[in-house]
């Protein structure tokens, strides 16, 4: 039946529209995808971006690194294509198909009620039609009652003619009627047969064909919607190409000669390498010298600027094991103490003279070496790191060079801003002194004056650096110079790199001030001392000595003594007043040599 084909078409087309609904849902979850995609990937560049005023930030100046940087900047971008994807996808086929939606379901509403609607129309019709079926089919059946009793009424003789008259007169009426109700029923009849050619043949056909017009447009629009799916992605592709264009071109542009380069000018020290080591003659015990350049001045003198580009395991000090290195580190570098009953060292006898040498004392080659070193106390700051002193001593001399030249500029910046905020001010206030209304010229007075201090302490500041970078200039060899030994000969050559040294421990009256708090502190790269010093063997004895007074051995590197003690010997008086001894295998230290009677024994252990 016709209600039967509407009730599908009904279901029909909800379902269309259900299918959409679900094609929307589908591409709004693609586009938190998308999103979500973007996110990851914003944070996954973000969280390897160099920290700002970082370590990490310095590490970027290689190709490397910066290719890498450029790789996160490119990810950054591809991240952007595809909230582009996400943004296009919503705007495009999310919102327009929702908005579609809803004027479909309006659509569809209309048309069923329609058809609905004709549907009555014609029912309504037919009740009609039956209605004035029946009313005539009554009537015909009582003018058919009314014309037999007036035939039966005039048959007999016993009524009398009024009452034939009257039979009469009823049956005229009925027909009258039947007659009248069949009229009516003939016209109804038309007229419903009028109307139901009209609804089977005009209005349901239309009505039918506007909601098959409208399926289609749904058809049509979720095909189109489809293809829009796939051109969004595609617009982007040729973006996205570009970000791994840039990419695989900053890829290409890692130059590993450039980045070696770079690390040989960031840790290039300056450093002379070492000189020849001298033949140490044995045979003549009483005699016998420490060589300059020998593995003992090495490991008991360490006065030599240290070679951080040895090659000696990459380490300082090779063969100095850890306890001796801490002796050096923490020897005395004061005159030592006159004997109790003399004012001199030599008042009191001391055994065999150590012998004399033309060479630089220990405390002064030792302050040299401490000059291109860091300053700590102890080396468990080492770990700790902390700032070095502001005239950057704590790093080797072509490093300290590049820091101070860095810092020179960096002042020499700080004073242009400075002198361009005093002339504009200055114009300010011939503005303000020419144009009193303006303003009061003498509000910015104060101002003035102190941007003059600044600038007068920024100078001071870049004078002290720039003596520093003299300083530092005037010790680093020539570039084109061959490297020299470095050893007595050529510290010999050299004085005033000692001397300046020296001075640092000096008043300006030219009296010994002690700065041994500042002297022995050392800063050394944060290595593993334990594993490299523990399997290197103890200095070997080489003679005995006899305490002739008691030494407290207060400060750093020295050794308490008792009078008449016995005590081994490791390392004789090197001009400075101090002689190295051994108590056993953990303790020792130095003490003046004019407390001590030495006695140098060849065969000694």
């Amino acid at each position: 039946s016709l209600q039967d084909q509407f009730d599908n078409l009904e279901k029909h087309t909800q379902w269309g529209i259900d299918v959409l609904e679900k094609y929307i849902k589908f591409v709004k979850e693609r586009t938190e995808i998308e999103l979500s995609y973007a996110k990851q990937l914003r944070n996954l560049s973000k969280k390897y971006q160099p920290k700002k005023n970082s370590k990490e930030e310095e590490e970027y100046r290689y190709t490397s690194t910066r290719a890498f940087l450029a790789t996160l900047n490119e990810m950054n971008d591809y991240a952007g294509q595809h909230e582009v994807i996400s943004e296009n996808m919503t705007s495009l086929i999310t919102a327009e198909l929702t908005r579609y939606v809803q004027e479909l379901k309006q659509e569809r509403k209309s048309h069923f009620h329609d058809g609905r609607k004709a549907q009555q129309h014609i029912e309504t019709c037919w009740k009609q039609l039956e209605a004035s079926k029946r009313r005539f089919e009554r009537d015909c059946k009582e003018a058919d009652r009314a014309q037999q009793y007036f035939e039966k009424m005039d048959a007999d003789i016993n009524v009398t003619k009024a009452d034939v008259e009257k039979a009469r007169q009823q049956a005229q009426l009925r027909h009258q009627m039947a007659e009248d109700s069949k009229a009516e029923y003939s016209s109804t009849l038309q007229k419903f047969n009028s109307e139901q050619h009209e609804h089977y043949y005009t209005h349901i056909p239309n009505i039918f064909q506007k909601i098959q017009e409208m399926e289609e447009r749904r058809i049509v629009r979720i095909g189109e919607s489809m293809k829009t799916f796939a051109e969004v992605d595609r617009q982007v592709i040729p973006i996205i190409g570009k970000c791994l264009d840039e990419i695989t071109k900053a890829a290409e542009s890692v130059d590993h000669k450039n980045d070696s380069q770079m690390v040989i000018e960031a840790f290039k020290s300056g450093f002379e390498p070492p000189g020849d080591v001298d033949f140490e003659d044995f045979t003549q015990p009483m005699k016998r010298t420490v060589s300059e350049s020998s593995l003992s001045n090495s490991r008991g003198d360490g006065k030599s600027e240290p070679k951080f580009g040895s090659k000696s395991k990459g380490k300082l000090w090779p063969f100095i094991k850890k306890n001796k290195l801490m002796s050096l580190l923490t020897s005395p570098h004061q005159p030592p103490p006159p004997p109790p009953a003399s004012a001199s060292p030599s008042a009191v006898p001391n055994g065999p003279q150590s012998p004399k040498q033309q060479k630089e004392p220990l405390s002064h080659r030792f302050n040299e070496f401490m000059t291109s070193k860091p300053k700590i106390h102890c080396f468990r700051s080492l770990k700790r790191g902390g700032a070095g002193p502001e005239d950057f001593s704590n790093l080797p001399p072509e490093q300290r060079r590049k820091k101070l030249q860095q810092k020179v500029d960096e002042l020499n910046r700080d004073i242009q801003k400075e002198m361009d905020s005093r002339d504009a001010l200055t114009k300010m206030k011939d503005v303000y002194i020419k144009n009193p209304q303006m303003g009061d010229a003498a509000s910015v007075d104060h101002r003035l004056a102190e941007l003059g201090q600044n600038i007068e302490k920024l100078r001071l500041e870049v004078q002290k650096f720039e003596g520093w970078l003299a300083e530092v200039e005037g010790r680093l060899p020539a570039r084109t110079e061959q490297p020299r030994r470095q050893s007595g000969v050529y510290e010999a050559q050299n004085p005033s790199g000692v001397n300046s040294c020296a001075q640092d421990r000096e008043s300006p009256d030219g009296s010994y001030t002690e700065e041994q708090s500042q002297e022995t502190e050392m800063k050394v790269p944060a290595t593993d001392f334990d594993d490299e010093f523990d399997d290197e063997e103890p200095l070997p004895t080489i003679g005995t000595c006899k305490a002739l007074y008691t030494f407290e051995g207060q400060n750093e590197g020295t050794i308490s003594v008792a009078e008449g003690e016995l005590l081994y010997v490791i390392e004789e008086d090197k001009g400075d007043g101090w002689t190295r001894i051994r108590r056993n295998e953990d303790e020792e230290g130095y003490v003046p040599t004019s407390y001590v009677e030495v006695y140098l024994d060849k065969n000694a252990k």
